[in-house]
């Protein structure tokens, strides 16, 4: 019958609590560097063995990568390599099997390279085997010389290494994931921002370079931006293209048309609400805004939203924070707002239909997009590359003939881009071979004619021009060039805005924001 030593109960006992804290911390954390450090700091603590190191086999050069050091975050020491037969742990590497020495200065093969060992004292290293295959390497020494129970200790750190061989199956599973995940989500990122980059915005003429150059500057800032100009000259692409050039292009992309839900559910909406705070409200769910914390949120026709919703929105602009429906809980929120209108909003809030204080907090910077009418030049390029898109949704390759850009070019475009859009899909699916001639183009003549086309905000088609500013006051005559009508008042005025509104039959809010979208240069006196 043998006798336990009393020395290899105590130690036995020990060990079974440092492998269930062991256990522990494997089952809290797949971040295997993490886990390493607090494995050899268990080790330290319950065990005695306060010097330890954990490596990995590099798969790319079959090297041995110091990986964890006890009391090391990050020293330069955790970059050190072994080959294969270099130094003891290449020993390992190439022998795949544990080394257990009584005294670490007695092998002439020790390198000593991390300075971290104890000649004195006896040294234990197991292979860390994941499958079969020999994926790390786990080296520790106990605190006090040989006392006849390396044996005891090696078995133990050889099932410390068993466990440690678990967790490196599967964080290397989990890291593959990772890897495949964050490969997928930059390709998306990188089709996103192609999809929705300039390529996709078409016009080279002085109005859309005037816009880009806009867009290029306030995209890469935080700053609020109101996109301004009628139904359909693309005011979505743009607010598309500020988000995804801007800093924020990491963070969500949220959209929402104000004038497609009532007041009650736009709330609802924007701001989230409580369980049970209205009828059908089953569960709690988080508003428009908290899904944008740290991204953008485009709200397109801000100009619907009634008045009383205004005050509500306003809070959300100035302070960043909100209550969902139902709820008293403040949620505060870093949210990049770009906002969308074809409405007049000065002429909104001089009637008292749009709140002066929200106006001014959207307007920080305004951008306004010019009708398709203003900008003529652009229509060939447009409808080419509007062909083209048609064509990729059919499966087909189309053409426009120049009889058909010269038809194009002819009209006035009341419903600018979506209009033009619509057009050429109606004339494609005539096309039996593809190619679009000026046959078939129809055009809504009878709704140019009977002056459909709605006044673009601050646009440069409103008024006519004339010598003399008694005639810049009057709307009736050919010539569409607003600026220079506003200019001409000006010049009368002594470049006085407040009397020149007079003079325009305006508001001095209305011929500040003209100034300001018309690009004129006010003069000193």
């Amino acid at each position: 019958m043998s006798i336990t030593p009393p020395g290899l109960t105590t130690l036995r006992r020990v060990e079974l609590e440092t492998l269930y804290r062991v256990g522990e911390i494997l089952s809290r954390s797949l971040d295997f560097r993490h886990t390493s450090r607090e494995i050899l700091r268990q080790l330290d603590e319950q065990a005695g063995m306060s010097r330890g190191m954990v490596s990995v086999l590099d798969a790319a050069s079959g090297d041995l990568v110091v990986n964890a050091i006890n009391g090391s975050d990050d020293d330069g020491r955790e970059r050190v390599r072994y080959q294969p037969g270099e130094g003891l742990l290449g020993l390992i590497l190439e022998e795949k099997r544990t080394l257990a020495l009584p005294r670490l200065g007695d092998e002439p093969r020790f390198l000593d390279r991390l300075g971290l060992f104890d000649r004195r004292l006896p040294f234990v290293a197991a292979p860390i085997n994941q499958g079969g295959d020999l994926q790390g390497v786990l080296a520790v020494q106990p605190n006090t010389p040989d006392d006849g129970l390396l044996d005891e200790r090696t078995r133990f750190v050889e099932m410390v290494a068993s466990l440690v061989g678990q967790s490196i199956r599967l964080s290397l599973g989990v890291e593959q994931e990772r890897r495949q995940l964050a490969d997928e989500r930059d390709s998306l990122r990188r089709t996103v921002r192609h999809q929705y980059g300039f390529d996709n915005i078409v016009g080279r003429s002085a109005p859309m370079r005037r816009v880009f150059d806009q867009v290029r500057m306030v995209s890469k800032w935080n700053t609020t931006v109101l996109l301004r100009g009628e139904t359909g000259t693309g005011k979505e692409l743009i607010a598309n293209a500020i988000h995804y050039h801007s800093p924020r292009s990491n963070g969500a992309y949220v959209r929402l048309n104000c004038a497609s839900l009532p007041e009650n559910l736009l709330e609802s909406e924007l701001f989230g609400h409580e369980k049970g705070a209205f009828t059908g409200a089953v569960a709690a769910r988080r508003g428009r805004f908290e899904s944008a914390d740290g991204g953008t949120i485009f709200l397109d026709e801000i100009g619907e939203i009634s008045p009383a919703f205004q005050a509500k929105l306003l809070r959300v602009l100035q302070e960043g924070e909100f209550e969902r429906v139902g709820g008293t809980r403040t949620i505060k929120v870093n949210v990049r707002v770009i906002a969308a209108t074809h409405r007049d909003l000065e002429a909104a809030v001089d009637a008292g239909e749009f709140r002066e204080d929200l106006y001014y907090r959207l307007n920080v910077m305004p951008i306004v997009l010019p009708a398709l009418r203003d900008r003529m030049e652009d229509i060939p390029d447009l409808a080419r590359f509007l062909a083209g898109r048609v064509g990729e949704l059919q499966g087909r390759r189309l053409s426009l003939t120049d009889g058909a850009l010269r038809r194009l070019s002819q009209y006035s475009w009341p419903g600018n881009v979506r209009e033009l859009e619509n057009c050429l899909e109606r004339a494609s699916v005539m096309s039996e071979s593809g190619a679009i001639d000026a046959e078939l183009i129809h055009l809504d003549r009878s709704r140019e004619m009977s002056g459909g086309i709605q006044p673009l905000v601050a646009s440069s088609v409103i008024d006519a021009v004339a010598p003399e500013v008694a005639a810049a006051t009057t709307p009736a005559d050919d010539d569409p060039d607003e600026r220079a009508r506003v200019i001409a008042a000006l010049e009368r005025a002594g470049w006085v805005q407040a009397r020149a509104a007079r003079l325009l039959g305006m508001t001095p809010r209305q011929i500040a924001y003209r100034i300001l979208t018309l690009n004129i240069e006010v003069k000193k006196i």
